[in-house]
């Protein structure tokens, strides 16, 4: 991507692993020489609640947030964390979609439904919708709470930081008894991205 700044949202529940996810980013993209700011929200986390986290980076960048309408790509660990964050999106935007539905307190209790084709319904807003089953890719390094660093690898793909730079920062920020499935489920992520 070619842009003074590049803004990045990542949504998804408590316990996804996405203020992981975004110090990673945060600090590949300031090894890179990118000026950066990073803002989080977290509602109920504990309990399954909504969790975003807002990483902008660029030459210089001001403020953390990002405005509605500003997001050039998003990461959404959930489908309908996704489409709640949606108007946060610029025109054409686009989300790596991860495909898994977790299934909220209000559907369980029978106070509401699950929306059906949620991806659909983001393409049919105009997004690039780059799906990715991390979940899955995550489970084949060793366990599903890597899943996190399978969709951190697919948004490395499109982002102007080197690989190995992303590499160096996993190495430093998991623990040591993690960091081979980390960095598996990182390799899996990114060559199921650039096929």
């Amino acid at each position: 991507m070619s842009k003074e700044t590049i803004n990045v949202i990542m949504v998804g529940v408590g316990g996804q692993g996405i203020i992981l996810a975004s110090e990673v980013l945060s600090e590949a993209a300031l090894r890179a020489g990118y000026d950066i700011r990073k803002s989080e929200v977290h509602g109920m986390a504990q309990r399954g609640g909504s969790v975003s986290s807002h990483v902008r980076f660029g030459k210089t960048v001001r403020s953390p947030l990002i405005e509605n309408g500003q997001a050039d790509i998003m990461l959404a660990f959930e489908k309908v964390e996704g489409l709640r964050a949606s108007d946060m999106l610029r025109n054409n935007a686009t989300i790596i979609l991860n495909d898994a539905e977790i299934v909220p307190t209000t559907v369980s209790l029978g106070m509401g439904e699950y929306p059906d084709n949620v991806t659909d319904s983001l393409r049919g807003m105009g997004f690039r919708i780059v799906p990715v089953n991390a979940d899955h890719l995550a489970e084949q390094a060793g366990t599903v709470k890597a899943a996190n660093v399978v969709l951190l690898a697919s948004l490395a793909s499109f982002l102007d930081i080197d690989k190995e730079v992303w590499i160096d920062v996993i190495k430093s920020r998991v623990p040591q008894k993690y960091l081979d499935i980390n960095l598996k489920a990182f390799a899996l992520g990114y060559e199921a991205s650039c096929a």
